[in-house]
């Protein structure tokens, strides 16, 4: 599989071809998505370098270090756009205000920004819900995601908003829509990998759909882990760990001399 370029993403969307997006948490995951052709990850900046080495023909959206909370101004955040860059990110998301995006932009650091649901402006919305249902909230959702392709945007997380919304927006506007349960108007389809696998510890979304099981196979390997290491424990509070067989004994001639020099630093 060819790595992604952003003229692929913007020819993609003019042909209505869709792309998959996988939001992960560790190398194997992403070494997992590019052996089973997911085209886009997105990943933390920490774990970007292992990352870009462990899958080089995968377009990686990296997240802004900067990004939450709010203490970026242009320059900073440029810089560490570039830095991003320089570690092997395509793309970068951001969902700080348009004077950082455009500055981005303006340096050809290609930006993902987020409209709709935006989990760290829950407070201001009421709490976890859907944005876009009324018209007033779907015409807000298509000026936030207007604002971003004006300030130069490659691309948006439109995140819980209504399918028709969606498609309104995808239709009307150039920016690559990247659908997190907002329907198939937008060019990639994002879902984390907790929920595919099966491992997401809390509530599992609605538009999420769980594609495996790893949950039950992880606490079970962590039974093991536990069961191993109170085996080892009960070994040596019993004093059955180690045996002779775990241990190494030196020559006698070799530990008489050693006993005999230590009687000698110790005079």
């Amino acid at each position: 599989m060819s790595k992604l370029t952003i003229h692929d993403l913007r020819q993609a969307k003019k042909e209505g071809r869709q792309f998959t997006e996988i939001r992960t948490g560790d190398v194997n995951e992403a070494v997992a998505c590019a052996e089973a052709g997911v085209e886009i990850i997105m990943c933390m900046r920490d774990e970007l370098p292992a990352i870009r080495a462990a899958v080089p023909d995968v377009f990686i959206v990296a997240a802004h270090p900067l990004d939450q909370p709010h203490v970026a101004g242009p320059d900073q955040a440029v810089g560490a756009g570039f830095e991003l860059m320089n570690l092997g990110a395509d793309a970068v998301y951001s969902s700080m205000s348009m004077k950082v995006v455009e500055a981005m932009s303006r340096e050809y650091i290609p930006v993902i920004g987020h409209v709709g649901f935006v989990p760290y402006r829950a407070t201001w919305i009421g709490g976890i819900r859907a944005v876009g249902k009324t018209s007033t909230e779907a015409l807000d959702v298509y000026k936030a995601a207007k604002a971003y392709q004006d300030a130069g945007a490659l691309g948006i997380e439109i995140e819980i908003v209504p399918t028709r919304v969606t498609e309104e927006i995808g239709n009307r506007l150039e920016i690559i829509l990247m659908s997190m349960g907002s329907g198939t108007g937008g060019t990639v389809q994002y879902l984390f990998a907790t929920d595919v696998l099966g491992t997401n510890a809390g509530h599992v979304p609605r538009h999420a759909k769980v594609y495996g099981n790893l949950g039950v196979e992880e606490a079970r390997l962590q039974q093991l882990r536990v069961d191993a290491f109170r085996a080892l424990s009960d070994d040596v509070h019993s004093g059955a760990y180690p045996e002779d067989k775990h241990t190494l004994e030196i020559d006698e001639n070799e530990f008489a001399s050693f006993l005999n020099d230590l009687e000698s630093v110790d005079s």
